[in-house]
C-alpha cells in the first residue's frame, strides 16, 4: 500500500492530501530513511512523522485498503509519541 494512503487509512493523518504533503516536505521517514507519498509500506516498517517539534513513531502491524474506524488503531502500534 502507498504510504499517503496507509497513512490516511490508519487515521495517522487525517486526509490524503496532507499526508501527501507531509511526504513532500520531508516529515515522514519509513526506516530511518526520507520517504516519498508512492513508497510501498509493509509490515514490520517503522514510520516516524514529525508535527511540528512533536515526533510521533509507529510500527506497521497490519496493511489492510479498507478498515473500520473502530479498528484503525489496530493497524500500527505507538513506539514514541
Amino acid at each position: 500500500m502507498r504510504l499517503d494512503k496507509y497513512l490516511k487509512v490508519s487515521r495517522l493523518i487525517k486526509r490524503r492530501t496532507v499526508a501527501n504533503e507531509a511526504c513532500d516536505a520531508g516529515r515522514v521517514m519509513i526506516n530511518d530513511k526520507p520517504a516519498k507519498a508512492s513508497t510501498n509500506v509493509k509490515a514490520g516498517d517503522i514510520i516516524a512523522i514529525q508535527f511540528g517539534n512533536k515526533e510521533v513513531k509507529v510500527e506497521v502491524l497490519d496493511v489492510s485498503e479498507v478498515i473500520r474506524k473502530e479498528e484503525a488503531k489496530d493497524m500500527y502500534k505507538y513506539i514514541t509519541e
